[in-house]
């Protein structure tokens, strides 16, 4: 199982923002701008992990180098069910470089929107407090 699968099947958050990469790019299927970064990376997957109610992995496929991988999930938002996928690609120390994450149908998108706009004030404050924390070790 992918180790991001896991740790997201279990909720650890943690665990989660352990596996990206510090210059991760993060692809809403939301959003027209790509996210760079872990701090802001990291928010965006916990609150996601907020707003999605009965979250969980269908399939997972992989490339046979182990690198690129595809998690197919369902979950609900606003009570809209929501199909979608997220691709990962990860260096060659297993950290996720890229995420990007596709959503359908169209009126699970809306309700996905929605849903993370009334989050992206606790994101943007939870990314600041982790760079403001990570210049205070560095």
């Amino acid at each position: 199982m992918h180790a991001f699968r896991a740790a997201v099947e279990a909720r650890d958050l943690d665990a989660i923002a352990d596996l990206l990469a510090d210059d991760v790019r993060f692809t809403s299927p939301v959003a027209f701008t790509p996210y760079d970064g872990k701090p802001i990376t990291a928010a965006i997957l916990r609150g996601v992990l907020r707003v999605f109610e009965d979250f969980h992995y269908v399939r997972e496929i992989v490339d046979a180098g182990g690198r690129d991988s595809a998690l197919v999930f369902e979950a609900t938002v606003d009570g809209k069910v929501v199909n979608g996928c997220d691709f990962i690609r990860t260096d060659g120390d297993g950290k996720i470089v890229d995420l990007m994450v596709m959503v359908r149908p169209l009126q699970g998108a809306h309700a996905l929107s929605a849903a993370m706009g009334e989050q992206f004030g606790r994101i943007q404050a939870e990314a600041i407090a982790e760079l403001a924390a990570r210049q205070r070790i560095d």
